[in-house]
């Protein structure tokens, strides 16, 4: 079996891409790297068997969070930074239903900064898809927390020069137990990461890297640059961090797995209005 085959659930029915389709027209700029990221999604999510009812997707704000509208699946569009909070609670309190929050670097890794780290400690079953173009295009092109220090712009002359955050190496000090980078150029090598991600027993983190045409017309040059990585390191922290600082971002595929056992989801006690308030009585 190789690293990207893991067994399909009972439950798996036999679904195509378009199945996936909400009929909404995307609204990216032409060239957008995250057209390659949504077909991607949408061909992981068929391989997987899954219906678009239970399959549920939680965004936050930018270019990229647009993503769950072009979907069939159940959506929520939620504030900038957020989406890591609401798609843990959707999965403590309906752990049957597939999770998958989707957003872009700055929303992220600079106000969901927070967010991801705790995410990644707490290694929740789901998938946190980030698709990373280094910049803010929905703002008129920000340099965000990934964006080289010398980048150029009109809203940063010379460059903003701080070293930007390694995400790969970021996720492993935090604890996640899946790594993998993918890249919106390759679709079909990005379903197939997307889908490890989605049957991973635990925190399972995509870093994508989208092109941003509009503002970064630069990282067309991608294409060129990326690379397969020679294997993904299993268990062994330490080898993978030393591997991320030494990588130069480009490497695609699994990068890092670790066997711990994820947190279990248990469905939600339910109770009455009533109850609750008798609780909150009780608490005063």
């Amino acid at each position: 079996m190789s690293t990207l085959e893991i067994a399909a659930p009972a439950h798996a029915q036999v679904l195509a891409a378009h199945d996936f389709h909400s009929g909404a027209t995307p609204i990216w700029c032409p060239g957008c790297g995250d057209y390659g990221v949504l077909s991607a999604l949408e061909h992981a999510l068929a391989a997987h068997g899954r219906p678009p009812h239970e399959v549920v997707l939680v965004s936050g704000i930018g270019c990229s969070s647009r993503l769950p509208a072009y979907t069939s699946c159940y959506g929520f569009h939620g504030v900038h930074g957020r989406a890591l909070p609401f798609a843990a609670g959707v999965k403590l309190a309906r752990p049957d239903l597939e999770v998958i929050a989707v957003g872009g670097d700055g929303d992220g890794f600079s106000i969901g900064g927070n967010h991801f780290i705790h995410a990644c400690r707490r290694n929740l079953d789901m998938l946190y898809l980030v698709m990373d173009n280094r910049v803010y295009g929905m703002t008129k092109g920000q340099p965000s927390p990934t964006t080289e220090p010398d980048w150029d712009s009109d809203i940063a002359p010379g460059g903003l020069g701080l070293r930007p955050f390694e995400p790969v190496a970021l996720a492993l000090a935090a604890g996640a137990t899946f790594i993998a980078r993918g890249f919106a150029g390759r679709s079909h090598e990005l379903s197939d990461l997307i889908l490890a991600g989605i049957k991973w027993p635990g925190f399972a983190f995509v870093q994508v890297l989208s092109p941003c045409m509009a503002f970064r017309s630069e990282q067309f040059g991608w294409k060129d640059s990326v690379r397969a990585t020679s294997h993904a390191i299993e268990d062994d922290r330490a080898a993978a961090h030393a591997a991320a600082i030494a990588d130069d971002g480009y490497s695609l595929g699994v990068l890092f797995r670790d066997h711990r056992a994820s947190i279990p989801a248990r469905p939600a006690a339910k109770a009455s209005l009533t109850q609750i308030e008798t609780q909150f009585m009780v608490c005063r």
